[in-house]
């Protein structure tokens, strides 16, 4: 297109406000040029904010520091044997070169701060998986220190609050299930609660944040405290070329057309394809999921930015579109649906089994949210498993929860008014009230029940791996992911496919440069996060996945911007 009168200009021009583009521009600013980002809502975070918020790095310091021993090494060979295809672009090496020292950066120059996680497996027991030093989980974060501008971080799903709105982490959880059993577990719950009751005074939640959003609002306080400019309401109607680099784009903000140049390059961090339906039948395996837990702004627009300037998607070489996990579908207080992923905290608990259509295990239930869904997949071929059913006692539930039931719950009422669980006095019933075969149900936990006793899952070796004795419950033996269904009432719970993230994105180098037809750099055009095509290969070795490589191609982008390339490695 014809040049056009800017109306502002910077050096990099950043599109989106999740954890690739904040930590773009925040790198960007550090290494001395000037970013803007724009931000098509009016919240930062994206789908980040409603994460655990895990990073995956290894061979990091901060967890070698505490004792945790891990190489980059170690975690190659991993990664070559999960993906099966080798690291021809080099990808996989440079990331795991510079994520140690994008977070040595971040955590020495920013308020962005992580710490490990300490004992947390890699998803899959292969050689140079390690159980410990690869997860780091954002430090909690004290709302309060961005004021009123803490309204612009996108909240977590209602699911994951309680009281309408107060965070709790995993850590918490037990002390505020367990505040009667103990002097200490009852003021430390009785802090939070003040806590949370001050805050409601001034803000709309609790501004103790913890997981995605704590991440979420350490990377925006950061940016703050900087100076880096975002503009809300805004989004990128078309980039601006000449000469064949990217200079710039035409941008709508509050209504209005605003031409920006942006001397260093444009970056496309906006948070992959989770609500658009085209993309989405495009790269996603049939049937399309009807789920998603992507933000509801990831429509898609920078892949299709890129893809009309010469980038390219290579899905074939990208697995199955997304990264997964089983959702479970909620009805909110205002009367909306909500999705409720089962990442950890029900699965691998001894007790539960899932189901197919044809009322058959499909899975290892302990086994990785993205695996579980999978085998969705994989079983969905000769019997219906889309969706699925989450069988267990009442009992499981007051013990463990299940779904968006916590943990403690001995009346299911309300539950069952709204359609989130089923419950009946027998199994057969229960097969009923699903439209499964009854006898085939009966079946099924007759078999499972006879291993659990035996504490050895013959058909999917659930309980066998480190991740799922991690997930399970220590206390139960043999097996701590086994326990016999068999007394009830009996519960339910349907299950579907849905992404955490989208994984098929524009074709980059290991610079975050996109890559055209002709396997060269687009000079100017960059892509990271959700929008990058993931170094993973449809594969999900551990926990976080998709942050992880998020921050360091987001760390490389602005280096390489600003004139500072970080090396690759040797060989590449």
């Amino acid at each position: 297109m014809a040049e056009p009168r800017w109306d502002e200009e910077v050096d990099l021009l950043v599109l989106g406000a999740g954890a690739a583009g904040m930590t773009t521009a925040l790198v960007a600013s550090l290494e001395g040029i000037e970013p803007l980002i724009l931000e098509k809502s009016e919240q930062v975070g994206g789908t980040m904010s409603t994460s655990a918020g895990t990073i995956w790095i290894p061979g990091n310091e901060p967890s070698r520091a505490a004792g945790f021993e891990d190489s980059a090494e170690d975690a190659a060979r991993y990664m070559d044997a999960l993906i099966g295809r080798p690291d021809t672009a080099g990808l996989r090496a440079a990331y795991l070169a510079t994520g140690p020292e994008m977070l040595d950066f971040i955590q020495h120059k920013t308020d962005v701060q992580f710490v490990p996680s300490g004992k947390h497996p890699d998803y899959h027991d292969m050689p140079g998986a390690a159980i410990s030093g690869r997860a780091l989980a954002p430090a909690t974060f004290d709302g309060r220190l961005l004021g009123a501008e803490f309204r612009r971080v996108r909240p977590p799903i209602p699911e994951f609050m309680v009281l309408g709105g107060m965070m709790a982490g995993k850590e918490d959880i037990p002390r505020l299930i367990n505040r009667f059993k103990s002097p200490g577990n009852f003021f430390y719950a009785g802090g939070l609660f003040l806590r949370y009751l001050t805050d409601r005074l001034r803000h709309a939640r609790g501004t103790r944040v913890v997981m995605g959003n704590a991440l979420a609002a350490r990377l925006f306080h950061s940016l703050r405290q900087r100076g880096v400019p975002i503009h809300f309401g805004a989004s990128a109607r078309e980039l601006v070329f000449e000469n064949g680099r990217a200079v710039g784009a035409v941008v709508t903000r509050e209504g209005r057309t605003v031409h920006i140049r942006a001397r260093r390059g444009v970056v496309i961090a906006t948070g992959g394809y989770g609500h658009n339906a085209s993309l989405r039948r495009q790269f996603m395996p049939a049937p399309t999921p009807p789920m998603t837990v992507a933000c509801p702004t990831n429509t898609g627009d920078g892949i299709e930015l890129g893809l009309r300037h010469g980038g390219t998607v290579q899905p074939q070489f990208q697995g199955p579109g997304a990264f997964w996990t089983p959702v479970s579908v909620t009805r909110r207080a205002d009367g909306s649906a909500g999705v409720f992923p089962h990442l950890s905290l029900d699965r691998a608990k001894p007790g539960l089994i899932a189901v197919n259509g044809a009322a058959r295990r499909f899975v290892n239930e302990a086994d990785s949210y993205h695996d579980f869904v999978q085998a969705m997949y994989a079983a969905h071929a000769s019997a219906p498993s889309i969706p699925a059913h989450l069988i267990c006692e009442k009992d499981f539930v007051a013990r463990y929860g299940l779904g968006a039931i916590h943990p403690g719950t001995t009346n299911l009422g309300r539950a069952e008014r709204d359609g989130y669980v089923v419950v009946a006095p027998t199994l057969e019933e229960l097969a009923r009230k699903l439209k499964l075969d009854p006898q085939a149900l009966r079946a099924t936990v007759t078999r499972y029940n006879e291993m659990a006793r035996a504490g050895k899952d013959l058909d999917f070796g659930k309980g066998e791996k480190e991740l799922n004795r991690f997930n399970g419950d220590p206390r139960h033996e043999p097996n701590p992911c086994m326990r016999p269904i068999e007394h009830g009432p009996f519960v339910a719970m349907t299950v579907w496919p849905a992404e955490i993230g989208t994984s098929t994105g524009l074709v980059t180098n290991a610079d975050g440069q996109v890559l055209g037809q002709d396997e060269r750099a687009i000079p100017g055009l960059y892509a990271c996060g959700n929008d990058m095509a993931s170094i993973m290969a449809g594969s999900y070795p551990g926990p976080g996945t998709t942050l992880g490589p998020a921050m360091t191609f987001g760390y490389r982008v602005a280096r390489h911007a600003a004139g500072r390339a970080c090396p690759l490695p040797a060989g590449v």
